[in-house]
């Protein structure tokens, strides 16, 4: 890892990224995140007969919406040209909740591994959103990148 932080200059301010020598190349990123719940709310959940109608269809289309904003968002991100975006909303084993994951793709000189995270953080918040009826002391948790391939940098594979 370098001690160097990339969006800080020699004056220590803040910069965006000069990516203009970066090759493009095909980059993808996948992060996940947690929303815990009670069991009655995660049944109302995958019921698809929650209040506000299917709760899962609409944090997923929330997700890529939000990956397709994330330079609007994140400070200095670059805004990127998606070649896909992916967002699931699947029952976590055990039942305590609902795990959502988003797999973002673009060939580019950067990296999308901020989308992935706004994907599934946006998407975690539409969830809490539609169920907060139901449950107010819903939890939003372990937010994180699982893995990520191409540039500079290399691949990642989180080790969980």
């Amino acid at each position: 890892m370098s001690a160097k932080l990339t969006h800080i200059d020699a004056e220590g301010r803040a910069r965006m990224v000069d990516v203009s020598d970066k090759a493009a190349t095909v980059r993808e990123a996948v992060a996940a995140g947690l929303i815990r719940m009670q069991p009655e709310t995660l049944a109302l959940a995958l019921s698809g007969q929650a209040k506000k109608g299917d709760v899962r269809a609409a944090a997923e289309i929330a997700g890529v919406m939000a990956a397709k904003k994330t330079s609007d968002l994140i400070p200095l991100c670059h805004p990127l040209a998606l070649s896909s975006v992916k967002v699931a909303v699947e029952a976590a084993p055990g039942g305590e909740g609902l795990i959502v994951t988003a797999r973002v793709k673009t060939t580019g000189p950067t990296g999308v591994e901020m989308e992935a995270l706004t994907a599934v953080s946006v998407a975690c918040l539409t969830l809490y959103d539609m169920l907060k009826a139901a449950d107010k002391g819903m939890v939003i948790e372990a937010v994180r990148l699982l893995e990520k391939s191409g540039g500079r940098s290399g691949d990642f594979k989180r080790a969980e």
